[in-house]
């Protein structure tokens, strides 16, 4: 049946684009996909007809079903794919508004994903976010070069007028310069890159009453000589920073100039469970970035934590998934650095209490390490742990379910 409906919803989307010929922008990475491909949207949408992919549609049915309309989410799928396949011929007979342009992401869990999105969808712009040394997924893969193979496809098939827009702060992403015919734009904080990112900045407010509360980021955006400062309220970390400048990359093909673009980004949301601050019981704030976590963004989430100033501050971490033999030095080092950043760690999952021993084993006191096997478990011990002016970083990957722990600390849960 599942294999019918890929068939299926693979022929809509490829006679959907051969009809509208929309452009495509597609995004992948193994870090910042959707953070990237929100701030492209949130761009674009200011000067054109744009649809982007909804949550993290990004794989062999999400990816049609964006061409397909405006999908938000898959509710009783025996009512839902019905009418999507109604809908999407009713559009190939009779439709006449879609979307200039298209912003997808393109998942590679497993060798052949991008290949396969590639046979539904060409794009004229690819964005590379980042891969990493260890990338998420990477047990299925035979190694971190092999991940940054299947992601360079994307490059590969771009054509020569298109745009390859690369991270140049990550060596294999970077490599991928040589594998395109396409234009090169890049972004980053190297000071080699075109779009860079200056000053940037994980800012903190003083309360009145005493105590900090986590303010947001603040940068300067610089493209040809030109700066122009961007301020982003209740986000953090440099992968926001990283999504920004992929987008004002993107902008600029599109003719666009720096204060344009930063006007648009004055409307940036970023998605759900990405490093977002949330108010927490007990006068404590929580930073939600809970949905996905990999050896590359666990790091750069601690460093964001060491940057921001708090009474205390609390690490509610949990498994990285799909690291196959990479998995117990990955969880190590983050034990190891988990130790630097933190005054309480709480972990829930087997891999979890990899992360608290090492944290042990490089100075955090036992009295302040607390390891349980299920979310729900170390989501009850949070909240009798934490205190008035906590600092509170939740991030596991999305299989350990440590969303449900910010579910029972934000401020305003009822059970």
């Amino acid at each position: 049946m599942i294999s019918l409906l890929r068939k299926l919803l693979r022929t809509l989307a490829v006679l959907t684009i051969r009809k509208f010929q929309p452009g495509i922008i597609a995004v992948t990475g193994t870090v910042g996909k959707t953070s990237a491909k929100e701030a492209i949207y949130t761009v674009l949408r200011s000067v054109r007809s744009v649809r982007a992919a909804s949550r993290s549609f990004n794989n062999e049915l999400g990816v049609p079903l964006t061409i397909l309309g405006p999908w938000t989410e898959i509710k009783n799928p025996l009512i839902f794919w019905p009418k999507v396949i109604v809908s999407s011929l009713w559009q190939l007979w009779f439709g006449q508004n879609y979307p200039e342009l298209l912003v997808l992401e393109y998942a590679a869990d497993r060798p052949g994903d991008i290949k396969y999105l590639l046979t539904i969808a060409r794009p004229q712009i690819a964005v590379m976010t980042a891969v990493g040394d260890i990338p998420v997924h990477i047990e299925f893969y035979a190694g971190p070069e092999h991940v940054a193979r299947e992601k360079a496809r994307l490059v590969e098939v771009l054509p020569i007028t298109g745009f390859a827009v690369l991270n140049s702060d990550d060596e294999m992403v970077w490599a991928m310069k040589e594998r395109t015919r396409a234009h090169i734009l890049t972004f980053g904080f190297n000071p080699t890159a075109e779009i860079k990112v200056v000053g940037f900045e994980n800012r903190s407010e003083e309360l009145a009453m005493g105590g900090w509360k986590p303010a947001g980021i603040l940068f300067k955006l610089e493209y040809g000589g030109s700066f122009v400062p961007v301020r982003l309220d209740g986000v953090f970390g440099k992968a926001q920073a990283y999504a920004i400048a992929a987008a004002a990359a993107v902008g600029t093909i599109f003719g666009m100039n720096l204060v344009r673009i930063a006007e648009a980004l004055q409307y940036y949301q970023a998605p759900p469970h990405r490093f977002k601050v949330l108010p927490g019981i007990k006068g404590t704030y929580i930073l939600d970035d809970s949905y996905n976590a990999s050896p590359l963004s666990m790091a750069g989430a601690f460093e964001t934590v060491r940057e921001l100033k708090a009474k205390r501050k609390v690490g509610v971490l949990g498994d990285m998934l799909e690291l196959g033999e990479y998995a117990i030095p990955a969880h190590e080092d983050a034990g190891k650095l988990a130790a630097k950043t933190f005054d309480l760690l709480i972990t829930a999952g087997t891999q979890g209490r990899l992360m608290a021993e090492a944290a042990q084993k490089h100075g955090l006191h036992k009295k302040q390490i607390f390891s349980y096997d299920t979310a729900e478990e170390a989501g009850v011990a949070t909240q009798s742990l934490i205190e008035k002016g906590d600092l509170i970083l939740v991030k596991a990957s999305r299989g350990i379910g440590l969303e449900k722990v910010v579910e029972e600390i934000k401020l305003g849960y009822r059970v």
